[in-house]
């Protein structure tokens, strides 16, 4: 298991795909960003502000962002508080993606917590999203899972996905990798347990035999990290 350190801002961080990665977000510290008022918690970075960069991100009440584009795109679930933009509000539970070409100047009036991926879009993913995950039904899943599809594109999918209190999956193999941020609850499998705040990312062909005691909820993207990255 590798976990994430503080590092310059200039140096990469946790870019090697063939790695798997866990941090527990609650134990980093929070660092500025270039607006007065956005702190965020690196997990991984390409350059210090450009690139691929997965980041959990905290608007203080009334900060802003000036305007700005997101070459290969922008995707955020919004954590706590509301996230706001010149297309709407978008409270907790809300799932962005902003592709190529969207530029806006993002703020948030009474504060809010994002979990934020930039520049990891593939060039034909073009699509829009924004999903209420509040107000959308959960899915029948394999057993007693429940899954609740936010996107998908090529080989690429995401979604939320509610594990009952008890429940425990099959050993399988992850072509392409996958990703997790665990909302609520604990994750668990034979490498460890993942409260809720843990991101891990496990590379291409990697497998697990996951289980839950309690009742948990996961964001879970699959199929975006090949080899050739």
């Amino acid at each position: 298991m590798n976990t994430a350190n503080n590092t310059s801002k200039t140096d990469s961080l946790n870019m090697d795909f063939s790695q798997r990665i866990v941090i527990n977000t609650h134990m980093l510290e929070w660092d500025k960003s270039p607006a007065k008022g956005v702190w965020r918690k690196r997990l991984a970075r390409e350059e210090a502000e450009r690139g691929h960069a997965t980041s959990i991100v905290k608007y203080d009440a009334g900060a802003s962002f000036t305007s700005h584009p997101h070459p290969l795109g922008e995707e955020i679930l919004v954590l706590s508080g509301v996230f706001s933009d010149e297309t709407g509000d978008y409270p907790a539970g809300t799932y962005i993606r902003n592709p190529e070409g969207f530029s806006h100047a993002p703020f948030s009036e009474q504060g809010c917590e994002l979990l934020v991926k930039l520049h990891q879009f593939q060039t034909t993913d073009i699509e829009q999203v924004r999903v209420d995950t509040h107000h959308t039904d959960w899915l029948p899943g394999q057993g007693d899972l429940q899954v609740m599809p936010l996107h998908q594109h090529l080989t690429e999918s995401t979604a939320l996905v509610f594990w009952p209190a008890g429940c425990q999956f099959q050993p399988h193999r992850h072509f392409g990798g996958e990703e997790i941020y665990v909302i609520s609850g604990e994750f668990i499998d034979e490498l460890g347990r993942y409260p809720a705040g843990t991101w891990i990312r496990s590379p291409h062909l990697s497998q697990h035999n996951p289980f839950v005691e309690q009742d948990t909820v996961i964001l879970v993207k699959v199929g975006h990290l090949m080899i050739d990255e």
